[in-house]
């Protein structure tokens, strides 16, 4: 009951002195909504970046070769993947898939539509590895391959750029002056900054390779685990298998280099779950400048008070009774100011998404989180000016004018 009654008091005592209060909790009104707007943006950041790099598979290791150079000075990459290597890698244990993949600029013409078109040569599995779907015809079989069959599937930013509107299957294009088929379209998988895989032609890469590129040797090997646990045994493997087919003597450096693409997926979480908490950390500064603001009222509360502190003391108030009606009011302000500051922190994280096109997602780990340190703020610098309430001399109290 008496709980209740400082309760009441604290609430009476902070709507007497509206305008004070609400510049009081401005700070954590501010502080509370940046906080949730910046680990809103960062969390959908980190969603956006994730899903771009699970979206070109994820068990997976890619093999290309490695720089050639002489004392130190980096003059190409070594030609030196072969479909043999390809086939080698097959034998390994824990393998779901091996692809070959090759890929240049050709020339492609459409009637009177040019368009200079990234191609990539590959194999039937290369599109289930990369997560690729179709969106419509199909994908060219492992026997097309084998025959180099001269039949295509683009991208969605390819068959808007060389037909428009127009349907592209079953219609004729000229890649460096040869007729291909196309024969699927696939699904849009967005822009990923470095390559754009939604603007490309892929071909069955014995077609690509003898008729349109001119090479024998491969740009990569594509290497697909049954699961993620076995990825780094198979690396190991993969590095054995191919120093002893490329004659690489014990102590000298691989001609190839093997990119794990889970350890590149984690390393880019981990990058950004960093870059997260980076902004929550600058943007909850503004939350102890709240605080800070809300010592400052107190403060001033107290001294104006004070004659009041004295008649309350007089009657029988105890000092933890002082300390707790002050403090409450303090906690009242932090904690009303956080519960505004989270419906501004989702308001900002709207107009983001809205104005600037940029992914953000509210979690509720960060309300909790920024709601905890609002209350945190409250009582941490709310202490001070309820113990100093609290240890008045009430004849001194009485006396202050």
């Amino acid at each position: 009951m008496l709980f209740l009654t400082i309760f009441r008091v604290a609430l009476i005592s902070l709507w007497a002195n509206k305008l004070r209060s609400a510049l009081a909790m401005l700070g954590i009104i501010i502080g509370v909504g940046a906080v949730i707007s910046m680990l809103a943006l960062g969390a959908g950041t980190q969603k956006e970046v994730l899903s771009r790099y699970t979206a070109m598979g994820t068990n997976l290791l890619i093999v290309r070769p490695g720089n050639r150079g002489t004392g130190g000075v980096v003059s190409g990459t070594q030609q030196n993947l072969t479909i043999e290597d390809a086939e080698a890698l097959m034998a390994l244990e824990n393998i779901k898939g091996v692809t070959p993949v090759v890929g240049g600029n050709v020339q492609a013409k459409y009637f009177s539509r040019n368009a200079r078109l990234s191609v990539l040569g590959t194999s039937a599995t290369y599109f289930a590895m990369r997560n690729f779907e179709i969106e419509s015809g199909r994908m060219f079989t492992e026997q097309e391959a084998e025959q180099s069959a001269r039949v295509a599937v683009l991208g969605p930013t390819t068959v808007e750029n060389l037909f428009g509107p127009s349907d592209p299957l079953g219609e004729t294009v000229k890649m460096n002056g040869i007729n291909f088929r196309i024969i699927g379209v696939m699904k849009g998988k967005g822009d990923q900054g470095f390559f754009n895989p939604d603007d490309q032609a892929i071909l069955p890469y014995t077609t690509a390779m003898k008729q349109v590129l001119g090479v024998d040797r491969l740009r990569e090997i594509d290497i697909e685990a049954n699961d993620v646990v076995a990825l780094n045994k198979l690396q190991e493997d993969a590095t054995t298998l191919l120093r002893r087919r490329h004659r690489i003597q014990a102590g000298a450096a691989e001609d190839f280099s093997i990119r794990n693409q889970a350890e590149a997926l984690e390393m880019q979480a981990s990058s950004t779950r960093t870059f997260t908490i980076l902004m929550g950390g600058i943007s909850s500064i503004s939350l102890l400048v709240g605080g800070i603001g809300i010592m400052n009222i107190m403060l001033v509360t107290v001294t104006e008070r004070t004659r009041e502190i004295g008649v309350r003391k007089a009657i029988g108030a105890k000092e933890r009774d002082i300390l707790t009606q002050f403090l409450l009011e303090s906690i009242l302000m932090s904690g009303l100011g956080g519960l505004i500051g989270v419906g501004m922190g989702y308001g900002t994280a709207h107009a983001i998404q809205t104005f600037f096109a940029m992914a953000t997602i509210v979690e509720p780990s960060s309300v909790i989180l920024s709601l905890s340190f609002a209350a945190g703020v409250g009582i941490v610098f709310g202490i001070y000016p309820a113990w100093r309430a609290a240890r008045l001399d009430p004849i001194v109290a009485l006396r202050y004018e």
